[in-house]
């Protein structure tokens, strides 16, 4: 810091507030100290200023699933870019099983990194059951579909993206409609199923019978070999891309053709999904308004400021090449 504040021309004193955001330094000082650290490539120590502040000044992230899935890849990605910007570092526990003792254990190694916030990437509802029970001591939010009412949770509305593919193939005249849901368990699963049905009674459509099973294209191709064996089944909504990718495999084996015999949507739009062939219609979440508007509000509630207006982010139908008119 000695160093940072000779080649500034400042006062050590001066180093000090830049790095603590004060208010009152002016922007060409500040800009100042800010070159000088990057010519020195400076790097502030996290233990010395933690014990000089007695702030970590570092945000957690609890997640409960260690698999690369796509949405909480992104959510994680899109916290850490968020955390950055707001002057937190961030850490990330992975939870290696959904038991009591285990999602404790995750808690624990985020609370022994002094994290003054926490922010739940939790599918399950055992696992935001058991954080309730816990009680953490700090902020906390959590990434949740379903229970709207929870004051510190945050979601893309998993219903409304739901209905909306689901409306998309009830306008294209499709009447026999299969959903290869997600695990149930998952409270993203659930709450796809539950928009699905509630769109096809809408319709006053029959709800058909389907498997139920995880997220992989491998569950998408066992299903759609088994649903597809159907010949009045017109259209399918599959729990996510990676579903609607084994899917499509399994149509091509049974000879039906996407779109010319079947319909097919998705769920979250990965990067990969415009890009199937043909190009997947689907859902897309903003993952990274997500892990921004999540960062925003932990931020606001350590730093003892108004929150933002709490509110589920909507969904985005994304048409493609993968469905058309019956």
């Amino acid at each position: 810091m000695r160093d940072v504040a000779r080649l500034a021309g400042v006062s050590h004193q001066t180093v000090s507030r830049v790095l603590n955001g004060h208010p009152s330094i002016r922007a060409s000082t500040r800009e100042r100290v800010l070159q000088a650290m990057d010519e020195l490539r400076y790097r502030p120590n996290r233990a010395a200023r933690a014990l000089v502040t007695a702030r970590s000044s570092t945000i957690g992230v609890l997640s409960a699933s260690a698999a690369a899935l796509y949405g909480p890849v992104s959510s994680i990605g899109a916290i850490q870019d968020a955390g950055r910007e707001a002057g937190y570092y961030v850490t990330v526990a992975h939870l290696d099983s959904l038991e009591p003792q285990g999602i404790a254990a995750g808690v624990d190694q985020l609370l022994a990194q002094a994290v003054e916030g926490i922010v739940v990437i939790a599918p399950q509802s055992a696992v935001l059951d058991e954080i309730a029970a816990i009680g953490v001591g700090v902020p906390y939010v959590t990434l949740q579909a379903g229970n709207d009412d929870a004051e510190n949770a945050l979601s893309v509305d998993q219903i409304a993206g739901a209905r909306a593919a689901t409306r998309h193939l009830i306008g294209l005249g499709h009447r026999r409609i299969v959903h290869l849901s997600g695990p149930t368990e998952w409270i993203e699963g659930s709450a796809r199923l539950h928009g699905f049905e509630e769109e096809v009674r809408a319709a006053g459509l029959e709800v058909l019978e389907a498997p139920r099973g995880d997220w992989t294209a491998e569950f998408g191709y066992r299903a759609g070999l088994e649903v597809l064996a159907d010949p009045t089944v017109t259209a399918v909504f599959a729990s996510n891309d990676q579903t609607a990718l084994g899917l499509y495999h399994a149509a091509h084996e049974l000879g039906r053709a996407v779109p010319g015999e079947l319909s097919v949507v998705g769920f979250d739009d990965i990067p990969e999904a415009a890009h199937f062939w043909p190009p997947l219609t689907t859902v897309r979440q903003d993952f990274t308004e997500l892990g921004r508007r999540s960062v925003a509000r932990l931020v606001a509630d350590i730093e003892g400021r108004e929150e933002p207006t709490p509110g589920n982010i909507q969904p985005e139908l994304i048409v493609r090449a993968s469905t058309r008119a019956v």
